[in-house]
């Protein structure tokens, strides 16, 4: 077991945990469940898992509290996390993404769709930078970007971005001044494998903003090109 990615379902649900387990393990991977957001923070606590596949409606603890939780918690932040929700509302797709889920699914949903997530977060959250860029450092005024430790500071102050918040950024400062569509961004940031949406680079630039700038409503780092995208300023 201890070669196998580790995967934690939390839903209310229990043929779905079933399901989900079952098929999961077929695939090779080690996965439980559990029912409630309270007793899944207590389990994160003393077990390690490479993603958690959470359901936005549970008992006690929600799936959106316990997800604020697990980003504040310093042990538990880089946690990757696979939202369920069985609302087909952007609100709802928007509002997890803004707290921190990796991705999302709306029940009902493909079985095989949910494995190829899972794979395809995986591999992003876990991919090596290139060799050539591991001992890069970019500084921009007061913001450093150091590649080798995967760390941003403004400041002095140190920024806490998430896995794929650090590697929208990176790849902004890497080209500075060059525009890019949200479609772009999505085939250099989350890949092609990736199930997202537009909308979603639009989430994580606000996010970046909100940590990095000064004044997020009036950027000096990430600019927007209106109508056609986003840039780094130039150095």
């Amino acid at each position: 077991m201890s070669n196998k990615k580790q995967i934690l379902i939390v839903d209310d649900e229990v043929d779905i945990c079933k399901l989900l387990e079952y098929n999961l393990t077929k695939e090779g991977f080690y996965a439980e469940s559990l029912q409630d957001g309270a007793t899944a923070l207590k389990r994160l606590k003393t077990h390690t898992f490479d993603l958690m596949i959470l359901d936005l409606m549970l008992p006690e603890i929600d799936g959106i509290q316990l997800c604020r939780l697990i980003r504040e918690d310093p042990q538990l932040k880089t946690l990757p996390i696979i939202m369920l929700t069985a609302k087909d509302e952007e609100l709802d797709r928007v509002l997890g993404l803004e707290i921190g889920a990796d991705d999302y699914v709306t029940k009902p949903f493909s079985v095989r769709e949910v494995v190829a997530r899972v794979k395809a977060v995986l591999r992003r959250t876990g991919e090596s930078l290139p060799e050539k860029t591991k001992t890069a450092t970019i500084k921009v005024d007061d913001l450093i970007i150091d590649l080798e430790r995967f760390s941003v500071t403004k400041a002095g102050r140190p920024i806490e971005l998430s896995a794929r918040e650090f590697r929208l950024l990176q790849y902004l400062a890497e080209h500075p001044g060059r525009v890019y569509n949200r479609d772009f961004l999505l085939d250099a940031v989350w890949g092609n494998d990736a199930f997202v949406e537009p909308r979603t680079v639009d989430v994580y630039i606000r996010r970046i903003r909100e940590k990095i700038e000064d004044d997020p409503s009036n950027p000096s780092f990430i600019k927007t090109k209106r109508g056609i995208g986003y840039y780094f300023k130039e150095r």
